[in-house]
């Protein structure tokens, strides 16, 4: 059978802060109705809703009829989708088969994401859930020394100093100051990076990003409604998943994301388009290291080279692939399980001509990717203005 193809028509988020006062439904809602816009929930065949932490943290399962009802979309066939950083990832490919498979016409894909009402030491082992529980997480090993231990490993390989990495964090902090939804919307600069206390050594606290809250959603059409609806056209050309062993040690090599690299190319691959012809880029990039590894696994740097091309300019906004154009995970801050819808909504604007004072001028392609834990999980879609 033939797959239709999949367009957005429509997206919308909420600011990315920390929302005390606000429950998840509420995110979530507010970030449905603007990505809705005019078009009426009973229009809706199904919700999908990415959420990695909402169980672990505040207790609550069944997000999917949950958000549901606080999206004023009671009934509706919902699904809850959680693979860590991943989710909103997954959960995207998810829906894009349903309308890709004739399965549905419209749905809505919602990420939404509550980590600041708990304690550090709670949010910590939360987070821990998504790396090997019985040689890892009971250990207390969390996801920032795991990326410290793969940052140390790298430097080691490549001959590279800790300092050498703040291209990644400063590039996120220039383009997140033009967006309005971004947690940090300031400038930083390299001396700051690197001047900055440990975290855990060798990533400072200018190469960490904060854990947030925030939700942001996507309305998916086929393309006969797409068409009807009007509006920009952002085709998503190529959706793939995959996985690898949740444990580093059990990998052959640990500074080669796997399930990155096969994700990206099936995507690619389905999109028709090479690496060379991607403009836009949104990873997960929590630190330096994480974007370099990703970079290098999707196919935009060879191996060992993404940091010094990170130095020369080759990510920034005039660069030949523009990384983090909204703020990436570092300036706009680490929403867990939405981080991923996050990253679709700033493409689209791009890809739309909608990103303001942010814009990137002659985007066409854009790729988004992210992660559940140490890329155990990888999500990788490539979008296409028409």
């Amino acid at each position: 059978m033939a797959m239709q193809h999949v367009y957005i028509v429509g997206s919308g988020a909420t600011a990315v802060a920390e929302h005390w006062e606000r429950t998840i439904g509420s995110l979530a809602r507010e970030a449905v109705v603007k990505a809705l816009g005019s078009i009426t929930p009973d229009r809706v065949g199904a919700l999908y809703v990415a959420n990695a932490l909402g169980g672990a943290l505040h207790v609550q399962a069944q997000l999917g009829a949950t958000i549901a009802a606080a999206a004023g979309m009671p009934g509706i066939e919902a699904f809850s989708i959680d693979a860590g950083g991943a989710s909103g990832g997954v959960a995207l490919r998810q829906a894009y088969q349903a309308i890709a498979g004739g399965l549905a016409d419209l749905v809505v894909v919602v990420g939404a994401e509550k980590l600041s009402d708990v304690l550090d030491e709670r949010r910590e082992a939360g987070l821990a859930i998504g790396m090997d529980a019985d040689w890892e997480a009971v250990h207390g090993t969390t996801l920032t020394s795991q990326w410290a231990l793969l940052m140390r490993r790298y430097m080691y390989e490549y001959g590279y100093e800790a300092a050498d990495f703040a291209p990644f964090p400063v590039n996120a902090h220039a383009n997140g100051a033009t967006n309005p939804e971004a947690l940090y919307r300031f400038p930083i600069s390299r001396e700051k990076v690197a001047g900055a206390a440990m975290v855990a050594d060798p990533l400072g606290l200018l190469d960490c990003a904060t854990n947030a809250d925030g939700a942001a959603a996507v309305v998916l059409a086929s393309e006969g409604l797409a068409r009807e609806l009007g509006g920009p056209r952002v085709r998503i050309a190529g959706s793939a998943a995959a996985t690898d062993t949740p444990a580093l040690h059990a990998r052959r090599d640990p500074l080669w994301l796997t399930a990155a690299a096969t994700s990206a190319s099936a995507a690619l691959r389905a999109a028709r388009l090479e690496a060379r012809e991607i403009r836009l880029l949104e990873l997960t990039d929590p630190h330096g290291i994480a974007a370099a590894l990703a970079l290098e696994a999707s196919g935009f740097a060879e191996r060992g080279m993404a940091v010094r091309q990170a130095q020369e300019g080759f990510f920034g906004a005039d660069g030949p692939h523009t990384l983090a154009s909204g703020g990436g995970y570092k300036a706009r801050g680490d929403t867990g399980g939405a981080s991923g819808i996050y990253q679709i909504v700033e493409l689209t604007r791009q890809l739309s001509g909608m990103a303001g004072k942010g814009q990137i001028q002659g985007a066409k392609t854009a790729l988004a990717q992210c992660l559940g834990g140490i890329g155990a999980t990888a999500a990788t879609h490539v979008l296409v203005s028409e």
